[in-house]
């Protein structure tokens, strides 16, 4: 039988042209892959024009309305004059662009590089645009995307990985660890009570920030979803328990110039780190059959993989039953 053809094996450089001209410009020939798995990400020179960064979606993953909540996300945060790369739009106001079977959006390109997030300085800049996006964030919720919760980022990843992946001789101790830090986590987030969700970027690493002429450019809200605020903060923390308190008091004092920060969501900062590792693992497996992640990703999926993956849990785990950060 023939191998199946995964949906992006048809984006060839001809096809990608043609979805971009087919929006009015004029390409140069000139395509370029970009790091991109969830998607499919291409730089298109243009003819008598800066190149373009287009960006195909992955089919299936989002519909159409989810897409567009993102999009006007972005509108609304650009309106407010903050550094987001939006979406580009035709003369109708249309950000949304379909080709082929595909759906695709345009974007200009942003040079810069990543964040030094061990620069207190750039965490202070970067603190007060997280305050300032999260007060667009709070104005009104998502209506068609989900949020980061327990079942979708925990008890979801945690069954597909342990009826489908994890190797016979790793299944019993992959699902006791798994048990015991999914019950720790539902008794934090008890303990804590009820935490607004806003609107979040959800996935500020530093890849999707692009530092240029001393301010932050934030890129990529393919992944935006209801969240707590501390969800944009967490993951620029690194290093000890004192690096990472000295982090935090920098980001937490630029964010509340702009916004006010619940110091109660200080201890999510462990249930979303172990949510994300959970998630991340399902993440690989669902996209297994695109052949970009075993070339990307080979070690995964291994024996070996499972093991260090286990003990890393069982360190999660360890470290959910350490107090949380605390602001001096």
């Amino acid at each position: 039988m023939p191998e199946t053809v995964h949906p992006f094996q048809t984006l060839t450089p001809d096809f990608i042209m043609n979805a971009v001209e087919s929006q009015g410009f004029f390409c140069d020939c000139r395509t370029f892959a970009l790091n991109s798995y969830e998607n499919r990400v291409y730089q298109v020179g243009i003819e008598e024009g800066e190149p373009l960064i287009v960006k195909f979606y992955r089919p299936g993953r989002w519909n159409d309305d989810q897409i567009m909540e993102e999009h006007d996300f972005c509108f609304e945060l650009a309106e407010q004059e903050l550094p987001v790369v939006a979406p580009w739009r035709n003369r109708d106001g249309e950000s949304l662009f379909h080709h082929g079977g595909f759906r695709f959006a345009l974007y200009r390109r942003q040079g810069g590089h990543a964040p030094e997030f061990d620069n207190l300085d750039n965490l202070l800049i970067l603190g007060r645009m997280l305050g300032r996006m999260h007060g667009v964030g709070a104005v009104k919720p998502f209506v068609h995307r989900p949020a980061i919760d327990v079942q979708s980022f925990g008890h979801d990843s945690v069954a597909l990985i342990r009826e489908h992946f994890i190797p016979d001789e790793y299944r019993e101790s992959y699902t006791a660890v798994t048990d015991q830090l999914l019950a720790c986590i539902e008794t934090i987030l008890a303990e804590v009570g009820e935490i607004r969700s806003i609107r979040a970027h959800g996935d500020c690493h530093s890849g999707n920030i692009l530092w240029r002429d001393g301010a932050p450019h934030f890129v990529d809200f393919d992944d935006s979803r209801m969240a707590p605020a501390v969800q944009d903060l967490w993951m620029m923390l690194s290093g000890d328990r004192i690096r990472q308190t000295a982090q935090l008091g920098e980001l937490v004092e630029g964010y509340s110039e702009f916004c006010d920060f619940n110091p109660r969501e200080l201890r999510l900062i462990g249930p979303l780190r172990a949510l994300r590792l959970l998630h991340y693992s399902a993440w690989l497996a669902r996209r297994w059959q695109d052949p970009i992640f075993p070339r990307t990703f080979p070690w995964f999926n291994t024996v070996r993989y499972w093991g260090e993956q286990i003990l890393e849990l069982r360190e999660q785990l360890g470290a959910l039953e350490e107090p949380p950060l605390e602001l001096l």
